[in-house]
């Protein structure tokens, strides 16, 4: 197996991984091993979906694997090993279950009318004709959007969005011990906050996410407190992160484009969401282990060993796309690797689709002659990918 090293927090790769995946690709074709990682990863579409859609592969940690925690990670972990996203079937399938019991495609269309005041609400707000979208637009229309659907307080946005980017900070390459330990810290505020706040769901039941959880809880359907507390924390953390920087992603590929009067129309919006999330995905390295000795591109990923599945990557298979290096709202839309596949595929998918295809149409719409502002500049987040910040002229 072609191995090739790259820092992940390089500042040429940060602000372009796509040169190194090209390079890669080229020099290994589908597999290689990143040696700054210290495991394989998957390159094309064609190995990273099969990768997400075998059984043999999965999230959780196999048991002699599983090695000693620093006592300050703690925190982060108490909340961390509840989470559906860490976990296989049977239990994965349990949450899951009783997540799309009450994530359910009504209720997400139902929030459509909601999604569209509040970014009209949030273009009202904008002071000067000079703004940073990430703050002003980005990071503010999902994480209001995911705390109703949730049923919190939408005056705790601020808290919720500190103690989300802190958590996420353990899974980027830049980490640092003081990240773990914000991030136990946050973790546990979270939880805390939301102890407190089923408790008072209990009392008042009301048309949100979190009543129908302990209700279901109450069924019979052995959801456990800290299970309920860690569904609800991922649906945020996952439910917030991955918009904001798809928003900021897809505006600037927009601009930089100049085809939005046309990609932005009625009948064109959904695929050009589409080619958004699969020209600038907002995650870009997604991990699994293997269970058993699997063969993946003629190269052998024993049992026990981690591989990673490079969705940027992935997404730019010229394999797969024409001229997939270049952002073409109207190309044809295919099946992208941005939402994962199998078991773990994306279960909000359909709000992040939507609040996309409701969002862009009125921020152009809104400000017309919107255009940037100098180079933007992607944050040192990997293996997440998204803006530090979007400078526009409107």
């Amino acid at each position: 197996m072609k191995q090739l090293g790259q820092s992940p927090t390089d500042t040429a790769f940060v602000q372009n991984p796509y040169a190194f995946y090209e390079r890669a690709r080229a020099e290994a074709g589908a597999v290689f091993r990143w040696t700054d990682y210290g495991m394989p990863c998957a390159l094309s579409y064609g190995a990273v979906w099969a990768i997400l859609r075998d059984r043999r592969f999965g999230r959780e940690v196999p048991e002699d694997q599983r090695g000693a925690r620093p006592p300050h990670q703690a925190a982060f972990w108490a909340v961390e090993d509840h989470s559906m996203l860490e976990l296989e079937p049977p239990r994965h399938t349990r949450l899951r279950g009783l997540v799309l019991r009450a994530f359910t495609s009504r209720r997400i269309a139902a929030l459509g009318p909601e999604i569209t005041a509040l970014a009209h609400d949030l273009v009202d707000r904008i002071e000067g004709d000079r703004f940073d979208l990430i703050p002003a637009f980005a990071t503010r229309l999902p994480v209001i959007v995911i705390a109703r659907l949730l049923g919190v307080p939408e005056d705790r946005a601020d808290d919720l969005l500190g103690w989300s980017n802190a958590m996420v900070g353990m899974y980027q390459a830049r980490r640092t011990k003081a990240d773990e330990v914000a991030a136990a810290h946050a973790a546990a505020a979270f939880a805390a906050f939301l102890r407190d706040y089923a408790a008072f769901r209990r009392d008042r039941p009301a048309d949100d996410l979190i009543t129908h959880l302990i209700a279901a809880e109450e069924d019979g359907d052995r959801l456990s407190t800290e299970e309920l507390i860690s569904t609800c924390i991922l649906l945020l953390n996952a439910g917030h992160e991955a918009t904001v920087h798809s928003l900021g992603n897809g505006v600037k590929a927009l601009l930089e484009a100049g085809t939005r009067p046309q990609a932005l129309s009625p009948d064109r919006i959904e695929a050009t969401v589409e080619e958004i999330l699969r020209y600038d995905p907002p995650l870009h390295m997604f991990t699994r282990w293997a269970y058993e000795d699997v063969e993946v591109g003629r190269h052998l990923i024993p049992k026990g060993s981690q591989i990673a599945c490079l969705l940027g990557a992935a997404n730019r298979d010229p394999a797969r796309w024409e001229k997939a290096g270049r952002f073409d709202p109207a190309r044809a839309v295919q099946t992208n690797a941005s939402f994962g596949a199998g078991v773990h595929f994306c279960i909000g998918i359909a709000l992040a689709r939507m609040e996309l295809q409701l969002a862009l149409p009125v921020l152009f719409d809104r400000c017309p002659r919107l255009r940037l502002v100098g180079v933007p500049h992607y944050a040192n987040l990997y293996h997440f990918h998204g803006l530090e910040s979007l400078d526009l002229r409107r």
